[in-house]
Formats: structure tokens, C-alpha cells, sequence
């Protein structure tokens, strides 16, 4: 994005790692006037944590990489929201069969809307974070575009970001690879500059995603069926909480050949096993769409679309149904169509927009 004025405010989200440390970097080095802020989405005890992201240890490393550059800094206590946008959806999503994403719904509900709204209150012309895509602007129109290094592509979790949004949102990554980004850390002398990027689930760090929802509802989830695809009892599975579709390991029970989770059904308590075969299909709804590329998406049209974010987008037709809804039908059949997932729709490198797989 061009840079309107010397002056012009921006604040950056920081969350401790590397990439944001470089997105303050180089906008200060643009002429901005930045402040960093991280926001702390956990209570005490959670802070101590030493895995994930969103620790005390990312905080401090948050607040030396400011003093470095020698910008304002503070931290930002969104704890309650966090609580009620993230970690509750992703409790509500395996208690009712689906597979949540945390990141995309921390992005939706907290830093482009709670932390979003924080900056245009005090003054800041934009939010820069430390994502890997590109934002560009064409005829008065603002787009979403896959970063320059594809390999660390972002533009997947950001799908849900409006035209108001993305008009005062910097990426200032996008147009670089992440060798080049660790390279400036360690010029600019950052005590970060080598750190590992997060790969889980802040408040999951040890991905024991059941024992989590346990501990954090104080419930105790029942056992129930497995069951094959024509509904034959096959045995027992430990509470609906601990199986996401295509999972194989972890079932807890023997089979004579390779079986996987093909279906989740909450109202009946049950668990469909199924071979590798009974995985694949081609069609899907989504709901909860955001559009970034048109106001108003055609009745139907032709785009690739992203069913989770390690997977490359596949081509596919949507057609936009009387309930506003969304049916996604593949030319292949795909693997694992999972409820609950983010679907994206790219044309080449522009995210036209997305939705949730129901």
C-alpha cells in the first residue's frame, strides 16, 4: 500500500515472533509513525505457558524489539473477548461434530474487529500485522491478494476482511520471502530473529485438543458408537470431542484393515468408520460467506477453492443458493471435507472471498 504522508499512524500488531517484528521494522524505516501493541488473550496462568504463541516469553520479546526501534509499545488485555470469540466457538464446534479454526476466527473477531476498532479510536490511519499476503487497490475496489512467497501464504485466514478493513490494513511481508524477512531480524540485531515459527494453537500448545475442552468445560463427554457405513456397530468410541473426518490414528480400537472417520453425528453420539475410499467427495454448502472481490458474487461461477490451509485450491463451481449460502461443487472429488473448515475461492492470486464448510 502507498504511504499517504510521513506522518501518517499506524499501529502494529506484535505478537513476539519474528514477522511482525519485521513489519514494525520496515514500516518505521518507511517514515511511519508506529506504536506496537500485542494483544494478551490469555489469563495469568495460561501466559506462563512455554509452548504456542501468546506467552509471557512473546511479550517480552515483543516489548525488546519496540525498544529497539524505539516506538511507543504497550500490551492490550483481550482475555473476556478471546474467551468468547475464539475458544468458546472452538468448544461449540467439536461438542456439535465440527473441526473449528481458531486462527481464522482470531483473526475475524479480534484482530480486525476488537484490535481494529482500538486503533481507529485512538487515532491510528491503519493496523499493520505481520501476515504474508498483499492488499492492493484497484478502481476504488480493495482486493486480497496471496503473498509473493507462496509457501508461506496467509491469505487463507484472512479471507473474512471487508472493504472498510482491508482499506486501512498494511501487510508490509507480503512482497517478501521469509528468508529475507529472518535476514533483516538479525541486521536490525532482533532477539527474535531466529525464533521458531508457532505451529500450534495458542491455547492448545500440546494439541491435546479433548483434554482441553474437559478441563475448560468441566464436562465429561460419553462414549458412543462406531459405526460402519451401512450403520453396523464396530465399537466404542471415547465421546464425539476426540474425532475429526479423516482421522485414523488415536480410535482406540483394532480393526482388521485401515478405517478412518468419514462422518461425526452429534444428535445420534456416533462415529462413521469408513475405508479411504469413502472419504473423497465433490460437493459441500458453506455459510457465514464474505465476499472481498464483489459486493454481490454471480449466480454462479467458476474459481479454485481452498478447503483447508496446508491444501492447494482446487477448481470448482459455485453457485450462490437462494439462502445465500454457497454450494461448492469440484471437478475431482477431495479428501476429507471437513465441517466446520474454512473453503476459500481464489482467480489466480486474488482471494474473491469465503465462507465455512457446513
Amino acid at each position: 500500500m502507498t504511504m499517504q504522508t510521513k506522518s501518517t499512524r499506524v499501529m502494529i500488531a506484535m505478537s513476539g515472533g519474528v514477522d511482525s517484528a519485521v513489519a514494525a521494522l520496515l514500516l518505521t524505516n518507511q517514515g511511519y509513525d508506529v506504536a506496537g501493541m500485542t494483544m494478551k488473550l490469555h489469563g495469568e496462568n495460561e501466559s506462563e505457558r512455554q509452548g504456542g504463541c501468546c506467552t509471557a516469553k512473546d511479550i517480552e520479546d515483543a516489548t525488546h524489539v519496540a525498544a529497539r526501534l524505539g516506538i511507543p509499545y504497550e500490551v492490550c488485555h483481550f482475555e473476556a473477548d478471546f474467551a468468547g470469540c475464539v475458544i468458546d466457538r472452538f468448544v461449540f464446534a467439536y461438542e456439535h461434530g465440527a473441526t473449528p479454526n481458531p486462527c481464522v476466527d482470531c483473526n475475524r473477531h479480534l484482530k480486525f474487529d476488537k484490535l481494529y476498532a482500538l486503533a481507529a479510536q485512538r487515532g491510528y490511519a491503519y493496523l499493520a500485522t505481520g501476515h504474508y499476503a498483499r492488499i492492493e487497490e484497484k478502481d476504488g475496489r480493495f482486493y486480497l491478494l496471496k503473498a509473493v512467497d507462496q509457501t508461506k501464504d496467509q491469505s487463507y485466514m484472512l479471507y473474512a476482511l471487508t472493504q472498510e478493513q482491508l482499506s486501512r490494513t498494511i501487510f508490509p511481508l507480503g512482497g517478501l520471502p521469509k528468508t529475507e524477512v529472518r535476514a533483516l531480524a538479525d541486521g536490525a540485531g532482533f532477539v527474535n530473529s531466529q525464533k521458531p515459527d508457532s505451529q500450534d494453537i495458542c491455547f492448545v500448545p500440546d494439541g491435546d485438543y479433548a483434554s482441553f475442552i474437559e478441563k475448560y468445560t468441566k464436562k465429561n463427554y460419553p462414549s458412543g458408537d462406531f459405526v460402519d457405513t451401512e450403520g453396523k456397530v464396530l465399537g466404542k468410541h471415547q465421546g464425539i470431542i476426540r474425532y475429526t473426518i479423516g482421522q485414523r490414528k488415536g480410535l482406540g480400537v483394532a480393526f482388521g484393515t485401515p478405517l478412518y472417520v468419514c462422518q461425526i453425528c452429534p444428535e445420534e453420539n456416533r462415529v462413521v468408520l469408513g475405508g479411504n475410499d469413502d472419504l473423497f467427495s465433490t460437493t459441500f454448502e458453506a455459510g457465514e460467506l464474505n465476499w472481498i472481490a464483489f459486493d454481490t458474487p454471480p449466480a454462479t461461477f467458476r474459481a479454485k477453492a481452498k478447503i483447508r490451509y496446508r491444501q492447494c485450491e482446487q477448481p470448482a463451481t459455485i453457485a450462490i443458493l437462494p439462502s445465500g449460502r454457497a454450494k461448492v461443487t469440484f471437478d475431482e472429488p477431495q479428501r476429507a471435507i471437513t465441517r466446520g473448515q474454512s473453503v476459500v475461492f481464489y482467480q489466480d492470486d486474488y482471494v474473491l472471498g469465503g465462507g465455512i464448510i457446513l
